[in-house]
């Protein structure tokens, strides 16, 4: 019994380091959907956003509890969005629940950063350090700073500010 107890950990200690650096599969999807959320946005455009807005809903929905409830619902009133303005004002509940969620996983791969724009008092997430603001576009596209990467890479190494306009730049 005692060796079926020691293999059953040794195990379960092998799945947990191979899945460090991996999100499940509706975690996954929802955070690429929520990029291209992200960067349409940050670019000045709709384009997508309201179909990618109820993808991320219906992943949430399925996902029996790989992602929350609250992401489901942000997102499904993001997808409802009339017009930029709207969209960019439901992505900051949206951006905060799903912060909230990655913060709580293990180190992730894919360079994922929280970056936050002190004009917009919100924060987002994005694929690399170059800020790409989502809630100015192109009026201040570079305003925020990296406040965390979710790398697992200490704070010290991620740059205090990596964008300008608004932040100082």
């Amino acid at each position: 019994m005692k060796n079926l107890i020691i293999l059953t950990a040794i195990a379960l200690a092998t799945i947990a380091q191979t899945q460090a650096g991996v999100l499940s599969a509706p975690l996954q999807s929802t955070l690429d959907k929520y990029v291209v959320i992200q960067t349409a946005l940050a670019g000045d455009s709709m384009k997508g956003v309201a179909a990618a807005a109820a993808d991320m809903a219906a992943t949430a929905k399925a996902s029996n509890g790989a992602v929350p409830d609250s992401v489901a619902a942000q997102a499904e009133a993001l997808s409802k969005a009339a017009d930029i303005t709207a969209a960019r004002d439901a992505f900051k509940p949206l951006s905060a629940r799903l912060i909230a969620t990655l913060s709580a996983q293990t180190p992730i791969s894919g360079g994922y950063v929280e970056a936050f724009c002190p004009m917009a008092n919100a924060s987002w997430i994005q694929s690399g350090q170059k800020i790409a603001n989502p809630y100015f576009g192109s009026s201040m596209s570079t305003c925020g700073k990296v406040r965390k990467s979710f790398s697992g890479e200490p704070r010290a190494s991620v740059p205090a500010r990596s964008g300008t306009g608004c932040c100082g730049g």
